[in-house]
């Protein structure tokens, strides 16, 4: 990933409007989707969690497209899959991950991709959703409270500044000046 990449979403999550800490709910939901093993369904997880949620959907979006992306889904994946045949007593065998790999990026469509992702079964949905959640709980927790600290940062910093400007606008006009 090159410097335009982080450049981008910076400024992207710098330009957010909103309450801090709806948008923190929404980083916090959009990373933790995001390192779920759910790449179909990311979008629209998103923005029907985030209706619940009461979590700020182009955070959540914005948050999950930098956890999930091309160079980060095969480690989550692998781990996923680790995590989840520990915490599950099913097994899933690493070829059955290669077919799911295979599945995700391959350029078939959305219908094609969740038709194929379903014959799967439901033991290996579950080894997966769970060693995902496991992993991405950890995440999206911190992701919270770090984004909820840095909103009410540039919150307080705002207020600051316009406080400043008023405050010489109002010293101009005791001067005399119209």
């Amino acid at each position: 990933m090159n410097r335009r990449f982080f450049r981008y979403y910076y400024l992207r999550f710098i330009r957010l409007q909103g309450d801090p800490k709806e948008i923190a709910r929404g980083i916090a939901l959009g990373i933790f989707i995001g390192i779920t093993p759910t790449i179909p369904l990311h979008t629209l997880l998103i923005l029907v969690l985030a209706l619940f949620c009461r979590a700020n959907k182009l955070a959540g979006w914005l948050a999950s497209c930098v956890v999930s992306n091309p160079f980060t889904f095969f480690p989550q994946y692998y781990l996923s899959w680790r995590l989840g045949t520990w915490l599950t007593p099913y097994e899933l065998s690493w070829e059955r991950i290669h077919e799911i790999m295979a599945i995700i990026t391959g350029h078939a469509g959305f219908q094609q991709t969740l038709a194929e992702l379903s014959k799967l079964g439901w033991h290996a949905i579950a080894v997966m959703v769970a060693g995902g959640a496991a992993l991405a709980a950890p995440f999206a927790i911190a992701g919270y409270f770090l984004s909820l600290y840095f909103y009410q940062a540039m919150r307080r910093k705002k207020q600051r500044q316009r406080a400043e400007i008023m405050a010489a606008y109002e010293s101009s006009n005791d001067q005399g000046y119209p």
